[in-house]
């Protein structure tokens, strides 16, 4: 079995102080309700660890915890559509109460599934775009949430480039064509980059393209590469591996790549969607309509550079880049 059933559930969360026991019954009278999550990564991703801790600790702030008052259980996509399409099946014919949808092929399997279930979305970048809500500010049907971003933000991580290297003339953009996402986000690139004066070269995001993409775009100077949003995630540690192995600098959607040793990242705070989510899970298991709970934007975003990643591409990153930034790795 390739998903993490509530016994690894709890181990996984126990890092973060949160252990509730196996044997645990509700109180006498007290109504146990089910929450489905299905997450887009892998059990063992750290990163997925941080998200679903912060929404275990979300609900438990709002009063729900987990072999007392709800049962919660938890799949892991790991950004392969088999698996997607299985858990997601798996988790409707639970008959949950509501699930938590992490991801846009995540939300696409659950809808295929169910129209009815409540869903609360997180890491979604255009959910009216993509057919998941008629507008922001009222949804309609069984679908709410919060977004990644907006496609704007691409043509920042450019301009971020420019920044740090004004010579640049070639840009290689790894993204997912078959997704929405992937294909807003290389279009908000492309509507920036005439006064940049730069060319963009599309990278796909299968391991195999990643590598040959890359490796082809090195041959030549003046270039440097930027990361979109989406399952780029999942192959993060090859991207990072392989923009070093051609010292290729490179600009990153979010904070974990800095922190893995990517050059820089601007975008969302990955984790807050999560605990955010909690609080829509809550109004829903208390009555509330997914419909009528408006779709909400990101709060935080922070720029982090990695000073040691610079070092070793022999890179000067301006002075007035890293007094912007939220973190500097040294």
């Amino acid at each position: 079995m390739f998903d993490l059933r509530r016994r690894e559930f709890i181990t996984l969360l126990g890092g973060a102080g949160a252990v509730w026991p196996l044997a645990a019954h509700a109180q006498q009278g007290e109504r146990v309700r089910r929450i489905g999550v299905l997450m887009n990564l892998a059990a063992e991703d750290p990163e997925a660890q941080r998200r679903v801790t912060a929404f275990v600790q979300g609900l438990q702030q709002l009063g729900w915890t987990d072999g007392r008052n709800v049962r919660i259980e938890i799949r892991w996509g790991a950004s392969d559509a088999e698996r997607n399409r299985g858990y997601a099946a798996e988790l409707v014919e639970l008959a949950p109460d509501v699930i938590l949808a992490s991801g846009t092929p995540i939300l696409i399997a659950l809808q295929r599934e169910s129209r009815s279930i409540p869903i609360v979305f997180a890491s979604i970048a255009d959910p009216v775009g993509a057919g998941f809500a008629e507008r922001l500010s009222r949804p309609g049907g069984n679908a709410t949430g919060f977004t990644l971003f907006e496609y704007a933000i691409s043509g920042k991580w450019l301009e971020l480039l420019k920044e740090l290297l004004p010579g640049l003339t070639r840009v290689a953009v790894i993204r997912d064509p078959l997704i929405t996402s992937g294909i807003g986000q290389f279009a908000a690139i492309q509507a920036v980059s005439p006064p940049f004066g730069v060319e963009l070269s599309p990278i796909g995001v299968r391991e195999n393209e990643i590598e040959r993409g890359v490796e082809r775009f090195a041959q030549e100077p003046n270039g440097s590469l930027i990361v979109t949003a989406g399952s780029t995630a999942i192959r993060r540690d090859l991207i990072i591996a392989v923009a070093a192995r051609h010292r290729l600098p490179a600009v990153y959607p979010f904070r974990y790549y800095a922190t893995n040793g990517g050059l820089i990242s601007y975008g969302p705070d990955t984790v807050d969607p999560y605990r955010r989510a909690a609080t829509y899970v809550d109004r829903i298991l208390k009555g509330e309509k997914p419909a009528e709970l408006p779709v909400q934007n990101p709060t935080k975003y922070e720029l982090v550079v990695n000073l040691k990643t610079a070092k070793a591409l022999g890179l000067e990153v301006p002075p007035t880049l890293i007094a912007r930034a939220d973190e500097v790795i040294e």
